[in-house]
């Protein structure tokens, strides 16, 4: 066995080994996880159907709400920190705050957005989760259903 080969429920896939690290870089940048060349979205968080590059199918991604919640998680720590040290060296009033770090939550929100989900959708390739290792993406039947 090489290590190129990934497995799967104990049967061996027919399937190379995607680095998962780089695919995530990739997809993080706005680039295909595949070559690194073309490009991720159509527009803000709309990906492209295919590469227009590698031409690696892509319309199997289903990056769906993850990229939101990790956004969320990201911000409200960043935001919830800074305010909490602002808060504790500084005499600022609630309005300064609400001044300074509002804003800087919602631009960190909208900056994060697309990196976010392109980093999911390169996770998701170099897994060969949700189609993109050519299996239909069908959930599994229960052993004690098949009686």
């Amino acid at each position: 066995m090489t290590d190129t080969m990934i497995f799967q429920g104990g049967d061996e896939a027919t399937h190379p080994k995607r680095p998962v690290v780089p695919a995530m870089k990739r997809g993080f940048a706005g680039r295909c996880p595949n070559c690194g060349e073309g490009k991720l979205f159509a527009s803000f968080v709309k990906p492209v159907e295919t590469c227009s590059f590698c031409h690696e199918n892509l319309s199997h991604q289903r990056a769906d709400d993850f990229p939101a919640y990790l956004n969320i998680f990201i911000v409200g720590h960043v935001g919830v920190g800074g305010f909490t040290l602002a808060e504790a060296l500084t005499g600022w009033s609630g309005w300064v705050h609400l001044a300074i770090w509002v804003p800087i939550m919602i631009a960190m929100s909208v900056v994060l957005m697309q990196p976010l989900k392109g980093a999911v959708i390169g996770f998701q390739w170099a897994n060969y989760m949700h189609g993109f290792g050519g299996e239909d993406d069908m959930p599994e039947t229960h052993p004690e259903q098949d009686d």
